[in-house]
């Protein structure tokens, strides 16, 4: 995640924008800007920073907010002096997430101002209100990118730069910064005076915004974010339905509402991930006694799951405006030029996720496989087999879930798989123990996994856990972390020493091994899961995908000695495949890694 003090908001002549992006191209250097540990600690630097009345901005996921929910709860109560806001982008679908969380309810939990922008230039103003509206209200506010809206880019016509004055500096008050129950039950009652004064304020926001209909009707739709562009252009051009689009969802706009729902019989609310809108205006019809038929997600016309489209929305529309949009829409198409025949689309091929050829990870499940299955050499006949348990965690390595690896058994959350072996050891005992371990990577590991060896090393389960350090947060586009030693612009910074912070929450074996070297790698796996204490084993290698890291030649196949035994392709390497009974190498895609060298009994792969 990013923190961004803000002293100025950034403006530049015309850019491309990509919503968490901008500020990090476009930086003219009086923006303080970092990659924190998480998200908690981004929020907290952030709003420290707010209390000085700087403006901030920390950037996650909705998963993320999660791991920020504890300060943001208390934040919410406390206040902010400069704007503070929180970007969160949503994942309907989810593309990659592990959940589809509606950051509109988290707002309506914490009780905060919520701003839903529906186009990357809506996103642009929005931003400058979004600030403008925290710091006249002394509030964080939740800004809801979804990821439709992050993917995106459009040309932004950019204003002048305004010029803030020098953040004041922090006042002492620790009537007003000190959270005891006093103040939380003081502020509550003032939150809950203040949001229907925002909500009344944000009946007139300008991109709350709503379109009459042409001549009379009964029918009405509710929507926001992309979900509007997607009714606009499933609408093409229609005027039988009166449409409202909810910019800000939280407080919710209700004498816009009340405007909108004036006259209607039936509205539907057309909106992704949780029916917000939908129970809106059901209690706002209840509060009012209006004859208004709601419909969306909870009547079954919306998908209850997963991204909109126009051709869903298009859908719900056609059943819902009936025969006079199906109509006017089977008029546009008849007056058009008749199409061009279109070429034929030849399927495509099936791709599954996979780890990229060379990836120390690979080498890494592959022996932890290994050493599992050694566990069964020599058991008695009619003993039951022993079965590994891989605890696993967030990252590209999570694809050692993926055939022919089969190594991942659970996964939760960042941080869990620490946590997670700890928990399955103390229940299972000597059933798990010496036959699990905890597969984590080393971002991951410094984002939420200290606290998870931290609480091993305190309670003393026979424990085994394998951080994999590849020297880059590898999954979402190689960002720096506390762990490489590099800021976010690249420039040196503190560095943890995972061998010496691992002795220091109280592990006494730590080993550190390269993951390519298979033979030592067996060794390592085979002397700490027989260890009768807690263990740590760093598996580093860098990941083969960063610039610097110099790459091997790639290797051959000698088809002579090559039998066909798939012995190799037990890693699951994209460059190694068969034809006509023999293995094939994509020396396009091979870095030389020799793990696969190593693996064959016949020599057959050579450099």
């Amino acid at each position: 995640m990013i923190i961004y003090r803000l002293c100025q908001y950034i403006n530049q002549k015309r850019i491309k924008f990509r919503t968490t992006f901008v500020f990090k191209r476009y930086n003219p250097g009086d923006i303080y800007v970092e990659w924190s540990v998480n998200e908690k600690a981004g929020m907290e630097v952030a709003a420290a920073a707010a209390y000085t009345g700087a403006r901030t901005m920390v950037t996650m996921k909705q998963v993320g907010l999660n791991v920020a929910s504890d300060p943001l709860m208390s934040l919410a109560y406390v206040g902010v002096k400069g704007g503070m806001v929180v970007v969160v982008a949503d994942d309907p679908g989810p593309i990659s997430s592990q959940t589809e969380q509606d950051t509109r309810r988290f707002g309506q939990f914490s009780k905060l101002p919520v701003f839903d922008p529906s186009s990357p230039e809506e996103a642009y103003e929005m931003i400058k209100d979004a600030f403008e509206y925290s710091e006249k209200y002394h509030t964080p506010v939740l800004f809801r990118p979804t990821t439709r809206l992050c993917h995106g880019c459009a040309s932004v016509e950019l204003k002048e730069r305004v010029k803030l004055p020098a953040p004041e500096g922090f006042v002492k008050d620790s009537g007003k910064w000190v959270i005891f129950p006093r103040l939380s039950h003081a502020n509550h009652r003032m939150i809950e005076a203040r949001n229907p004064i925002i909500g009344e304020d944000f009946s007139s926001y300008r991109f709350n915004l709503l379109h009459r209909e042409e001549g009379n009707t009964v029918k009405g739709i509710i929507t926001h974010g992309i979900s509007y562009e997607f009714v606009m252009e499933a609408l093409n051009g229609y005027r039988g339905a009166r449409v409202l689009k909810v910019s800000t969802p939280n407080p919710m706009p209700e004498r816009l509402l009340l405007e909108f729902a004036e006259g209607l019989d039936q509205v539907m609310a057309v909106e992704e991930l949780d029916p917000v809108l939908e129970q809106e205006l059901l209690l706002l019809s209840g509060r009012h006694h209006l004859p208004l038929e709601v419909k969306g997600k909870l009547t079954g016309e919306v998908q209850t799951a997963g991204e909109n489209s126009v051709e869903s929305v298009r859908r719900v529309l056609e059943e819902y405006l009936g025969e006079a949009y199906i109509r006017y829409l089977e008029g546009l198409e008849g007056g058009a030029a008749e199409p061009e025949a279109a070429l034929p689309v030849p399927p495509l091929p099936v791709r599954p996720p996979v780890l990229c050829a060379g990836c120390p990870h690979r080498a890494s499940f592959y022996a932890v496989k290994r050493a599992m299955e050694k566990l069964n050499e020599g058991l008695g006949e009619g003993a039951a087999p022993i079965e590994g348990v891989y605890c696993g965690d967030i990252g590209c390595y999570t694809l050692g879930v993926m055939p022919p690896l089969n190594a991942m058994d659970l996964n939760v959350c960042m941080g869990a798989s620490c946590s997670g072996l700890h928990g399955f050891n103390l229940a299972g005992g000597e059933k798990h123990e010496k036959h699990s371990v905890a597969v984590i990577g080393d971002s991951t590991f410094a984002h939420s996994g200290i606290t998870g060896i931290a609480d091993i090393a305190y309670n003393r389960s026979n424990s085994t856990v394998i951080i994999l350090d590849n020297s880059i947060t590898g999954m979402t586009g190689h960002q720096q972390n506390p762990t490489t030693g590099k800021t976010l612009r690249g420039e040196p910074a503190g560095k943890i020493d995972l061998e010496a912070l691992c002795r220091a929450v109280g592990f006494a074996r730590v080993r550190v091994v390269d993951p390519n070297q298979l033979k030592e790698m067996d060794q390592v796996l085979k002397e700490e899961l027989a260890a009768e204490e807690p263990s740590v084993i760093i598996t580093r290698s860098p990941c083969v995908m960063l610039k610097d890291v110099p790459k091997a030649p790639p290797l051959k196949v000698d088809a002579d000695k090559c039998n066909g035994c798939s012995l190799c392709m037990r890693i699951g390497c994209p460059a190694l495949s068969l034809r006509d009974g023999k293995v094939e190498i994509d020396r396009t895609q091979c870095i030389g890694c020799q793990v696969c060298m190593q693996m064959c009994h016949r020599n057959a792969l050579i450099v």
